[in-house]
This record gives C-alpha cells, sequence and structure tokens, in this order.
C-alpha cells in the first residue's frame, strides 16, 4: 500500500471515538515512523488553558498503536497498549502538536515504541515509551 492509501485508511479509523473528540489526524508514515497531529483548543485543554498531558498520551498511545499495524504491514492483529509513560518538556497553548512513532524493538507479540511529540516549531513537548502487544485476530 503506498503513503497515500495508508493515511488515508488512518484516516478512516480515526474519524470516531475518542480520536474523532480530539481531532488527531495522520498525517505521515515511512519505512520506521507513523506521525498524526492534535489541534491544541479548549477540547485539550488541562484548566488552566494549556494543553492536557493525558491528551498528549493520548495522542502519543494513538500513533504507536497505528504504527504496529502500519510497519508491520499486517492488518489482522489485535493490538493493545499495555504500558505507556510520558515525560512533559514544553507546554503548549495553541496551534498543533505533532508525534512521531518509531519503534525501538518489534517482536512478535511485543513491541517497544519510542513517540516524541513536538510543536509546529519541532520543540520538543513530550516524550513517550509505548509498550504494545499484538496477536492475531481470531
Amino acid at each position: 500500500m503506498d503513503k497515500e492509501n495508508v493515511l488515508k485508511v488512518c484516516n478512516q479509523i480515526a474519524d470516531r471515538g475518542l480520536l474523532k473528540t480530539l481531532g488527531i489526524k495522520f498525517t505521515d508514515v515511512g519505512n520506521d515512523f507513523l506521525t498524526a497531529s492534535m489541534p491544541v483548543n479548549e477540547k485539550v485543554y488541562q484548566p488552566d488553558g494549556i494543553l492536557h498531558g493525558g491528551a498528549t498520551v493520548a495522542l502519543a498511545e494513538t500513533v504507536g498503536s497505528a504504527a504496529v499495524a502500519v510497519l508491520t504491514k499486517n492488518s489482522n492483529l489485535t493490538i493493545r497498549g499495555i504500558e505507556i509513560n510520558a515525560n512533559h518538556i514544553k507546554s503548549v497553548k495553541n496551534g498543533n502538536v505533532i508525534a512521531t512513532a518509531k519503534p525501538i524493538h518489534l517482536g512478535k507479540t511485543i513491541q517497544l515504541w519510542e513517540i516524541r511529540t513536538t510543536d509546529q516549531e519541532n520543540q520538543l513537548i513530550s516524550i513517550s515509551k509505548l509498550t504494545t502487544y499484538t496477536r492475531e485476530k481470531k
């Protein structure tokens, strides 16, 4: 599947549930990465008007989990995030944040991902590590 079709399929899946609520859109894909963006607005603010860390983590888990299917080229997987941690580096009040997932380890059932979230000026906002578990769908 070419880049355009991969992004089209990812964005069709993202057009429901939490991903739709948060406005997450997949924007780029390569042989070893998947990227998605999310607008920073009142839907994702914490009470004092900046990006909520939980929204950033939701974006990170979304792009990391989707990257499993995209980079393994296997659409017949059940994918679950089993652990995620994040270090938030910088605050954001508006614009978009961009998260890029890259694999650290791609095992048959366990995968480890690094997700770097930046602002539109490519300044690091957050860095996350996600562990995913996969198995073939029954």
